[in-house]
């Protein structure tokens, strides 16, 4: 079972989320994805998502982008899971969320939002002061990802596999050539 978190402004109609639900299906494991659209306000997201985990008929996999892989990585350490996390938010100390407060739209549904400094507060509370198992992480990452620091990224999944390739862009442009390794890692005991 594959849950995908979708991040910031995204939503189950993105271009991952979609070519990993197809390829499961093209496998005959359809069945074993879910991706809901997630409430901007971080604490229901994160609820919708454990309720995702609970519901699972097995131990599921978590795969977050950007921001889902913020949350992909509190409820992997919190549930005992393992995580894919594509050019994944990390908020390090210090992060300034100034940028982030204010109202925004979804790119997919065009739905208006305010995010704000009591969201910000939500996500605070998420953050790890590190990672305990970063043996269950696998990081993919581009280096010329245009809104997170990749490098901030790669210091804090030290001890995770890692997959780091240069150039690209936030979308994580080589996303096709790792749909059946992310499925096979998802697969594995």
């Amino acid at each position: 079972m594959i849950i995908y978190l979708h991040g910031f402004r995204s939503s189950p109609a993105s271009s991952k989320a979609q070519d990993l639900h197809a390829r499961l299906t093209e496998l005959g494991r359809g069945d074993a994805f879910w991706c809901e659209a997630l409430s901007h306000e971080p604490a229901r997201a994160i609820a919708q998502a454990e309720a995702a985990i609970a519901a699972s008929p097995v131990r599921p996999t978590l795969v977050g982008s950007s921001l889902g892989g913020f949350y992909a990585t509190w409820l992997a350490e919190k549930h005992d899971l393992r995580a894919v996390l594509i050019n994944p938010a990390v908020f390090p100390e210090g992060f300034d969320a100034t940028p982030f407060v204010g109202t925004h739209s979804n790119l997919y549904t065009g739905e208006v939002f305010e995010f704000t400094w009591a969201h910000v507060a939500q996500i605070d509370a998420l953050r790890l002061p590190r990672i305990a198992h970063p043996e269950r992480f696998w990081l993919l990452a581009e280096e010329a990802d245009e809104v997170l620091d990749t490098r901030v990224s790669v210091a804090r999944f030290a001890g995770a596999r890692q997959t780091v390739l240069p150039g690209g862009d936030h979308s994580f442009t080589r996303w096709h050539d790792y749909i059946d390794a992310i499925i096979d890692f998802a697969s594995a005991p």
